[in-house]
C-alpha cells in the first residue's frame, strides 16, 4: 500500500513548521482540519481546542485513533529593567538546549524575534563552568530597557516558542521541533485519508482526534473522552530512541529508529487489543518493536483507559530521537508503518466481539 504522497509531506511540513504551542493550539488545528475535511462526515471541538474528524457519527460503538498537537514552549516570566526576558517552561522544555537558540515571542503585534543569550566563552572561567539553569537562561530581544520591552509587546505571559522549521536528510530521516506529537495527528489524518481513499465502510464509528494540552498532563484527553465516551482508543505518540550516546538501555530498553512502531505493555494497555494489534502486525508483516512502560505510559493512553469507567485502551508509539529538541528526528518507514499498522488494526476491530476477558 502506498502510504505517504507529496500533497502527505506538504501538509506535514506545513504543520510541523507552525507554531501551535501548549494552550495556543487552535492555529494548528485549523491546519489539521482542513486537511482532514474531505475524509470524514463531520467535526467535533471543545471549549479548549482538541479537534476531532469523525466518520460514521451515528454509529453506537465508537473508536478513537488519537495524536495530540501541543508542543513545548516557554512563557515570559520576569523582565529586567535593561530589558533582558527570563522565562518559565510551559511543558517540557529543555533549558540546557536554550542558549544560542532563536525564539519566536508570540505577542498581540504579531511575532517578536529574540535570541537566548549565553555568555561568551571567553568570559567564562573554565575551573568554574556553569550549566544553562532555568534560573539563568535569558533572552534578549535587543530591547535597551523594560520600557522598550514592553512598547514591543511582550509583558508577563506571553508564549515563546522555537522557530526551526521541516528538513529531510539523508532522503528519509524527518527532523523538526514539534514532533513531538505533531506527527502523530499527521499520522491519524493519514489513516482517515486511506480509508477514505480505498472506501472502507467501518462497522463503528471512528474518532479521529487531535487532543491539546498532553505536555502539561494529559488534560485535553481527559476532556474529549468525556465528550466522545467511546469503547475503544488507539492512541499514538512518540517513544526514544535509544541508540544513541547517553542512554542507558537497561532503564529505557533497546528501541531503534527504522525497526518500526513500538507497541507497549502497561497497566493501562488492555491485553487483548494489545495482542490484536500485534497479531494485526505480524500478518501484514509490518515490522515492531516492544516497550514495557512498567506503572503508567506518559501518553494519553493513561487517560483514555481511565476514564468511563474503563476504556479499551492501546499505545503504538514512533521512535524518536532527540525529544524535546529542536531537531527531533523519526524514519519515514517508521512513520509509514504505524499509519500502515493503525490502518489494518481498524480492519480488524468487530463491535459484536469487543475485547471482554469473560466472554
Amino acid at each position: 500500500m502506498k502510504i505517504l504522497n507529496k500533497k502527505s509531506l506538504e501538509f506535514l511540513e506545513q504543520y510541523l513548521n507552525n507554531a501551535s504551542p501548549t494552550g495556543y493550539e487552535w492555529e494548528g488545528q485549523k491546519i489539521w482540519m482542513d486537511y482532514l475535511k474531505p475524509y470524514v462526515d463531520d467535526f467535533i471541538t471543545d471549549t479548549y481546542g482538541t479537534a476531532v474528524g469523525v466518520i460514521n457519527p451515528n454509529a453506537p460503538y465508537k473508536v478513537i485513533i488519537e495524536g495530540h498537537s501541543d508542543e513545548i514552549s516557554w512563557y515570559v516570566n520576569y523582565i529586567t529593567d535593561n530589558g533582558l526576558i527570563y522565562v518559565i517552561r510551559n511543558g517540557g522544555s529543555d533549558h540546557q538546549i536554550a542558549p544560542s537558540k532563536w525564539v519566536n515571542i508570540h505577542t498581540k503585534n504579531g511575532i517578536v524575534k529574540g535570541v537566548f543569550g549565553w555568555p561568551a566563552i571567553h568570559t567564562r572561567k573554565a575551573a568554574k563552568e556553569e550549566s544553562p539553569k532555568l534560573d539563568n537562561i535569558f533572552i534578549d530581544i535587543g530591547a535597551k530597557d523594560k520600557a522598550e520591552v514592553e512598547k514591543m509587546g511582550v509583558h508577563v505571559g506571553c508564549v515563546i516558542t522555537y522557530p526551526d522549521t521541516f528538513q529531510i536528510i539523508n532522503k528519509d530521516k524527518f527532523i523538526c521541533r514539534a514532533i513531538d506529537n505533531r506527527a502523530g495527528g499527521f499520522m491519524i489524518a493519514e489513516v482517515g485519508r486511506l480509508l477514505h481513499e480505498n472506501k472502507i465502510d467501518l462497522p463503528f464509528g471512528l474518532y479521529i482526534t487531535n487532543s491539546v494540552q498532553e505536555e502539561v498532563g494529559l488534560h485535553g484527553a481527559e476532556m474529549i473522552t468525556q465528550t466522545i465516551k467511546p469503547d475503544v482508543a488507539i492512541v499514538t505518540d512518540v517513544c526514544h530512541d535509544t541508540t544513541t550516546p547517553m542512554i542507558n538501555k537497561k532503564e529505557q530498553g533497546h528501541i531503534e529508529m527504522s525497526k518500526g512502531p513500538v507497541i507497549s505493555y502497561a497497566p493501562a494497555v488492555q491485553n487483548n487489543l494489545r495482542e490484536q494489534i500485534i497479531e494485526t502486525a505480524e500478518k501484514n508483516k509490518i515490522p515492531f518493536q516492544r516497550l514495557a512502560s512498567s506503572r503508567y505510559t506518559g501518553t494519553d493512553t493513561d487517560a483514555f483507559a481511565y476514564s468511563n469507567g474503563g476504556v479499551t485502551s492501546a499505545l503504538i508509539s514512533l521512535p524518536l530521537r532527540y525529544m524535546h529538541t529542536t531537531v527531533e528526528m523519526v524514519h519515514r518507514d517508521d512513520v509509514e508503518n504505524v499509519i500502515r499498522l493503525i490502518y489494518e488494526t481498524l480492519l480488524t476491530i468487530d463491535p459484536k466481539k469487543g475485547f471482554s476477558y469473560f466472554d
